[in-house]
């Protein structure tokens, strides 16, 4: 199986363009598939039922896991089985008639705007990982990029006389966002006098570097995300994406047009887009409760 399922991620991959983040989790999902079958001598891939699958399924519920995660264990279950019976690998998939748990869908946590100005505060501009700090949160703000966007960024991808980022997202597709002058001038302060600092390689590509001079990761950018946050004594409950959640609530709450933000987000779908319109008319609700003298 451990062959089948290297193959699978590498027809992902290849056929289908998904981003090594997805891969990973496809990749982690049928593994833990996997070994739950291994745990049953008599089970494998070939006579997996419609029950089997159920009982992964109660299993993964008995484990404690949430309803979000079950259905992506499940969706990579059903992709993987529609693969095996297209390659003949199996003759039939149990999966065909299972259908993914409803999810409720959480509003996005994000920060007021006098929240996200103390975050964007914290870093020491006089020291160079203050000023990478500085451009990188500024960056994220001032355009919404996910973080991961973020850290596979090249010196090449920012454009900071015209103001524009470019970065490939979901599905390797790419687009270009506009960014405003505080961002610009934040990366130009970076690009002169801190990352030159921090790069011993000059042939490094990456536009944010940590301190052995090679790129940023994810992790450790999470890391500085959540020191920042301590010190700006921010009580939220801060994830990778929140000041991309705070990105496009302040922007519809400021009038922008939902199409123009969905296109900044690089969302597929509007109505991934929509759940933000949810999040302002409940800060809306807030206001007007605290501040109306007959609410």
């Amino acid at each position: 199986m451990e062959s089948l399922i290297q193959e699978f991620i590498d027809y992902l991959g290849h056929e289908k363009g998904l981003a090594t983040n997805t891969l990973e989790s496809y990749s982690r999902d049928l593994r833990q598939y996997y070994g739950f079958l291994s745990e049953d001598g008599s089970l494998s891939l070939e006579n997996a039922s419609q029950a089997t699958i159920v009982a992964y399924l109660m299993y993964l519920r008995k484990q404690g896991k949430a309803t979000a995660t079950i259905a992506r264990r499940l969706a990579a279950l059903k992709a993987f089985y529609q693969f095996l019976l297209k390659e003949n690998y199996v003759t039939k998939d149990p999966t065909d008639e299972l259908s993914s748990p409803k999810l409720e869908r959480k509003l996005p946590k994000v920060l007021t705007v006098e929240e996200v100005e103390r975050l964007l505060a914290q870093p020491d501009v006089r020291t160079p990982s203050g000023k990478r700090d500085k451009a990188m949160l500024e960056l994220l703000y001032a355009t919404g990029i996910r973080v991961s966007e973020l850290v596979n960024l090249n010196l090449t991808d920012i454009d900071l006389k015209e103001g524009f980022v470019r970065c490939v997202g979901k599905g390797s597709k790419e687009r270009v966002v506009p960014m405003g002058e505080m961002a610009i001038s934040a990366l130009e302060s970076y690009l002169e006098e801190a990352r030159p600092k921090l790069v011993s390689n000059t042939r490094e590509k990456a536009l944010f570097v940590n301190h052995h001079g090679s790129r940023l990761t994810r992790q450790g950018f999470w890391k500085i995300v959540k020191k920042y946050a301590r010190e700006a004594q921010i009580r939220k409950e801060i994830t990778p994406h929140t000041l991309r959640h705070s990105f496009a609530t302040h922007l519809l709450e400021n009038g922008a047009d939902i199409r123009a933000v969905q296109e900044m987000l690089g969302h597929a779908d509007i109505s991934t887009t929509q759940i933000y319109t949810h999040v302002t008319k409940d800060r809306l609700k807030d206001v007007y409760a605290k501040s109306h003298p007959r609410a």
